[in-house]
């Protein structure tokens, strides 16, 4: 017989039936704080909970089928339903991510293993304006790419800059698309993606034009490229790269990074199925 607790306490196997949760559910989610029992038995530390305690339980399951993270779950328990934003956010960016795979893989099976026509272009060294923008991992690239262009746009509005190799051109002009400008922004990429992945866009600015504020100066180094076009949304330029490397490695070329992406197409007035990048991979030597 239990001493000084009520009648109504049921023991821990028949509280997980009614809960809906393993023994080692409650007996882990009692160690995190989250649903302790009403009772444990100094002699034998069984444990007992109250029927009182099921909707938490029950809550507690719920919200687990939701893949929110226990941290989070206790905060819910505690009425900060605030706390639910981020989960949501979080789920909502995995699933765009996941359209995007699933857009690429569509891509493979209706075309194929990536593949392209790569040519070898000699480039010489430029004076750019770049920014840098630092990505928690390769998920976060895309948005880390768009801060960055937004950034080096703005700073190079009006300005003289290099149209693909042409004569100098102003910048553009508030809201002026930015290929109408004669703008080609690059972006620079490391060929290995790591936990923490440095994403820098660059512009390359016309002899004797002063640096913008906002940006720093850099030198984007000549050399010969590999070079492919894409034609496509963004998110499935990495199918043109991996043409290109494979393209490499069959004549046993070495590479190098950055890899170089060149934005021909301005994304606000060009759809994503015709936006045309350039992919450009350094070719360093043979093996």
């Amino acid at each position: 017989m239990l001493v000084g607790v009520g009648d109504d306490l049921l023991p821990i196997g028949q509280f997980a039936r009614l809960a809906r949760l393993s023994v080692k559910q409650l007996r882990h989610y009692g160690e995190l704080g989250l649903l302790e029992p009403a009772y444990v038995d100094p002699d034998s530390g069984y444990r007992y909970y109250r029927a009182s305690q099921a909707r938490a339980a029950l809550s507690i399951g719920l919200l687990r089928s939701l893949d929110v993270p226990l941290a989070v779950i206790g905060e819910v328990l505690s009425g900060a339903l605030g706390a639910l934003d981020e989960v949501r956010d979080s789920l909502e960016e995995e699933l765009a991510r996941r359209s995007r795979t699933l857009a690429s893989l569509e891509r493979v099976m209706a075309q194929g293993l990536p593949s392209a026509v790569v040519r070898v272009v000699s480039e010489p060294a430029r004076r750019v304006a770049v920014v840098r923008e630092v990505a928690a991992g390769p998920r976060e690239i895309g948005r880390a790419t768009s801060a960055a262009v937004a950034r080096v746009v703005a700073a190079v509005r009006g300005l003289p800059s290099w149209a693909s190799g042409g004569p100098a051109e102003r910048g553009p002009a508030e809201g002026e698309p930015v290929e109408g400008a004669g703008i080609r922004l690059v972006g620079l990429f490391p060929m290995d993606l790591g936990e923490v992945v440095e994403v820098e866009v660059a512009c390359v600015l016309a002899a004797g034009v002063a640096l913008p504020g906002g940006v720093r100066e850099g030198v984007l180094p000549g050399g010969r490229f590999a070079i492919a076009t894409h034609v496509g949304p963004y998110d499935q330029i990495g199918l043109t790269v991996h043409a290109v490397l494979a393209w490499c490695a069959e004549r046993r070329l070495r590479v190098g990074g950055p890899i170089r992406e060149v934005y021909v197409s301005d994304p606000a007035v060009t759809p994503a199925d015709e936006l045309v990048t350039e992919v450009m991979v350094c070719l360093e030597e043979e093996w």
